[in-house]
């Protein structure tokens, strides 16, 4: 794990986990309502994209494999603890490099969690042996079991800026096979082009009609477009009053519903982490259990607050 470096241009902000740089009450966040718990299946990926948050590619194994016992440890917990979680999903890197993925599904599934995998759909979900486990969790558990495809923009060439040349044709491949297959899919997408979120919803129904996916682009449960992450740019720090000012609600912030387990390179065991977007920061590894992870999540990170706080973004649906 790395200590939080804080950016250039948030110098003297998110220092401490308590007081914003003005000395004022920093916000937290309480574990309300969970929804959702996350697997971290490894960072390892057949692609690098360009802007990844969690730094995936070929060579990555930062975040090493989780194995199916290790999640089957994780739902043990969940039901000692009494989360009452509706959704179990699962993230990577990408998620079919894991060789127990459908394993890890198939146990989520067996206990009634609806399961939710975040995946390019290209080679690796491809693969025979694969397919064949897709087609057996959905035989048998129906649309309990959601794919989120990431399709970074509804144009191939934008995709493919982000993605590598090729990968939105062969991104489509796999959407055209899960919907021959009649397995449920959604999409995530990235509002970083300049357009409006109109427009932006406008092109992915275009691109839905034209392949025939059954997918509402007007939804954003099935198409989610994330604001970009990028630690660069100046935010503010978000105090205890700033509920009040924004409208908002912390209940309404990812860590008060969703925690993520990981297991990192040279780690004895997982550990559950506050959030799917800060996987390698020590401030939010919470510790080696679901009880440990009740704990409320101090906002002392620039992405609790343009991502999550300001942008209202969620990574489950």
């Amino acid at each position: 794990m790395k200590d939080h470096v804080t950016p250039q241009a948030n110098l003297g902000k998110f220092q401490d986990p308590f007081v914003t740089a003005k000395g004022e009450t920093r916000a937290e966040v309480a574990l309300s309502h969970p929804e959702t718990l996350w697997f971290n299946t490894g960072t390892l990926c057949n692609i690098e994209c360009e802007n990844c948050y969690i730094l995936s590619s070929p060579t990555n194994d930062a975040l090493v494999y989780l194995t199916a016992d290790e999640v089957s440890t994780y739902l043990d917990q969940l039901e000692a603890r009494n989360w009452g979680v509706r959704e179990i999903g699962f993230t990577g890197g990408e998620p079919f490099m894991n060789p127990e993925m459908i394993e890890m599904a198939r146990r989520a599934l067996a206990r009634g969690y609806e399961v939710l995998i975040l995946t390019n759909a290209m080679q690796p979900m491809m693969r025979k042996r694969v397919r064949a486990g897709l087609l057996d969790l959905h035989e048998e558990y129906g649309d309990k079991l959601t794919l989120r495809i990431s399709v970074d923009h509804w144009d191939a060439a934008q995709h493919d800026r982000e993605r590598g040349a090729g990968s939105f044709a062969r991104t489509l491949d796999g959407m055209a096979w899960l919907r021959d297959h009649g397995i449920r899919m959604t999409v995530a997408g990235r509002t970083v082009w300049g357009e409006t979120e109109t427009e932006a919803r406008a092109g992915y129904a275009a691109l839905f009609a034209a392949h025939r996916f059954d997918i509402d682009a007007t939804n954003p449960a099935e198409t989610v477009l994330f604001p970009e992450m990028d630690e660069t740019v100046e935010v503010p720090e978000i105090t205890t009053a700033c509920w009040g000012i924004l409208g908002k609600s912390p209940d309404d912030v990812m860590c008060a519903s969703s925690r993520m387990v990981v297991k990192h390179k040279g780690a004895e065991a997982p550990s559950v982490i506050a959030c799917t977007l800060l996987p390698y920061e020590r401030e939010f590894d919470l510790g080696q259990t679901l009880e440990e992870a009740e704990r409320p999540v101090h906002l002392n990170h620039p992405h609790c607050a343009k991502f999550c706080v300001l942008g209202g973004a969620s990574c489950s649906a």
